[in-house]
């Protein structure tokens, strides 16, 4: 899926000027990397808070035009919410090309859990100990999310760790390349 969003340049900076912004309804960012400068920007507020919602956001390629100039592809690198508003109060993006080689942080997805031996017949339970991974890999293959297959956890196979998980070809995880073949998902309380 891809995003394209507007965003317009901005002179000033400072914590003033990003509180009158976010007074106005707008939302403050920055958008660095690559051979060009920095640029200041804001975008609307309400449609990019609504957009943050939506988890392929955060792992897709998305298309930022500044000032209605050329479209740059960019990849959301921070988010700063207030801490009991519903606010956001400043996003980072980062230019990339198709081609640059990224390390980025990708959602677990979790399958066949409630229909495993471990659960169905040994009365276990399944803990989640990771919700997400950091991978590398092109920009242009940057998976949406990763899919971890819990359908084998039962006693005698009471975890899945990375080293389990199939990846998307192009696609490693950068635990595993630094030597830490961590558990995912644990079976608890089975009895065999």
């Amino acid at each position: 899926m891809t995003f394209e969003l507007k965003a317009t340049s901005r002179a000033k900076q400072g914590t003033g000027a990003s509180r009158r912004l976010r007074k106005a309804g707008q939302l403050p960012g920055i958008v660095y990397g690559g051979s060009a400068e920095a640029v200041a920007i804001n975008l609307d507020h309400n449609s990019m808070y609504y957009t943050l919602q939506d988890e392929k956001f955060h792992t897709a390629l998305i298309q930022l035009s500044i000032d209605d100039g050329a479209a740059e592809q960019v990849l959301v690198r921070a988010v700063q919410y207030h801490p009991f508003k519903q606010q956001v109060q400043h996003i980072d993006f980062q230019r990339v090309s198709a081609e640059s080689v990224v390390e980025l942080r990708v959602p677990l997805h979790f399958v066949d859990g409630d229909s495993c031996l471990g659960v169905k017949m040994q009365g276990g339970a399944i803990s989640n100990v990771l919700k997400e991974v950091m991978v590398r890999c092109v920009a242009s293959k940057l998976p949406e999310f990763i899919t971890v297959d819990q359908s084998k956890l039962a006693v005698g196979n009471l975890s899945v760790h990375l080293s389990d998980i199939a990846l998307p070809e192009g696609v490693q995880l950068v635990s595993l390349l630094r030597g830490a073949d961590l558990a995912v998902s644990m079976l608890n309380g089975a009895k065999g």
